[in-house]
């Protein structure tokens, strides 16, 4: 399969440019002002509108009436994975909620089919565990009776399980057996930490075990104190990425800007949390074996009030990271594209618009509404 994309403003180099993009077997071979493309190609006229990475979303627990904990692999490609690339998602990771392990094991199958499948969705890439090695005290969604210690061993029995599939997991430092747990599997996962009141010390020395990412910053975790920096004192300080769920709801928009500030635009992944509520009307949802009530586009559990994930789409990020912050789309699309990439160390070849990167795109229009999504080159939603 070829195609040239033509007459768009592509983001390449941090900036948008008149360029063609050459796709080649759903690779992009060339990105240059004229593209040499063989003659008789297809070609794409974008009509002078914007080119950009798609986006990759590391934590979403669903969408469009489908919860992550209870998705076969059909759900999980022909319902959550065709609504993502509605809104210019081209990549994502299934967030399995803290769950029994015998339901874990399911949802790591389902996800693992879903991923050998291609089609008119966005591509699954793998699975994030939210769990269940996380603090009671902070658990937000999660069912307390199933929250563990550190266990490396029942990671493995998941790991092998999915075959490579999974790509991140959250942990609570101040967890039993957590800082060694992290040590012994940074090299095989990419390790965030979240869901804790963790002191500075336990959090930082979680990071120098290789912990290299913060769940939701700022939400389900204890907050800094010029005394107690406490586990957001440590995030905040190294150079871990930063998870931020820029609803409105989650940060203010000056807790964005203020992040913004400390990490610096290379070190935070915006998210979106998002629940099957997300593409839906208010109403009754769940998550995970949790019920949700969702009035306003608000998701909060049923019992208790606390916010139980988001109706966030990344398409909507986009739009609300340019307002809180007041900078140009240039500067903010990283936190959907490449951080998201280097993240889960797919930076070699997904998150930007460049040669021997793999042809996952969106089409934007002047008020960065998603008109096209393309994952490996082929076109997988076209907004009529």
């Amino acid at each position: 399969m070829e195609l040239v994309i033509k007459n768009g403003l592509v983001y390449t180099g941090g900036r948008f440019a008149e360029r063609q993009v050459y796709i080649k077997d759903g690779v992009i071979a060339q990105v240059a002002p004229r593209a040499e493309a063989p003659a008789g190609c297809p070609e794409l006229d974008l009509g002078g509108k914007r080119l950009a990475p798609g986006f990759i979303d590391v934590h979403t627990h669903g969408g469009a009436g489908v919860d992550v904990n209870a998705a076969t692999a059909e759900q999980l490609n022909g319902t959550i994975g065709r609504f993502f690339a509605s809104q210019g998602t081209t990549g994502w990771l299934a967030s399995v909620l803290t769950d029994t392990p015998e339901q874990t094991l399911w949802c790591i199958g389902q996800i693992k089919a879903a991923m050998a499948e291609a089609g008119q969705h966005a591509q699954l890439l793998g699975v994030h565990l939210e769990g269940p090695f996380l603090a009671p005290e902070y658990k937000g969604a999660m069912p307390e009776h199933l929250l563990q210690k550190g266990n490396a061993a029942l990671f493995r029995r998941y790991a092998e399980a999915a075959q490579g599939a999974v790509k991140y997991i959250t942990v609570s430092p101040e967890v039993e057996g957590v800082p060694a747990m992290i040590r012994d599997i940074a090299g095989e996962v990419v390790v965030a930490i979240g869901h804790s009141g963790a002191d500075y010390d336990t959090a930082m020395a979680c990071i120098e075990n290789g912990a290299a990412s913060a769940t939701h910053t700022f939400n389900a975790m204890k907050l800094l104190h010029q005394h107690f920096p406490a586990i957001m004192g440590a995030v905040l300080e190294s150079d871990v990425y930063c998870e931020a769920i820029c609803d409105g709801r989650h940060l203010h928009p000056a807790t964005v800007r203020f992040l913004l500030k400390c990490k610096g635009l290379d070190r935070v992944v915006a998210i979106t949390d998002s629940i099957m509520a997300a593409g839906l009307p208010d109403g009754n949802y769940k998550l995970g074996v949790n019920d949700v009530v969702v009035v306003d586009g608000d998701a909060k559990l049923a019992g208790g009030g606390s916010r139980a994930g988001s109706t966030l789409t990344t398409g909507q990020a986009l739009k609300n990271l340019v307002a809180f912050t007041g900078r140009p789309p240039e500067d903010v699309l990283p936190l959907l594209t490449e951080n998201p990439a280097d993240l889960l160390r797919m930076g070699a070849r997904k998150g930007r618009v460049k040669p021997g990167w793999d042809a996952d795109l969106v089409v934007l229009d002047e008020d960065l509404t998603v008109l096209r999504t393309l994952v490996g080159g082929r076109t997988v939603f076209e907004r009529t």
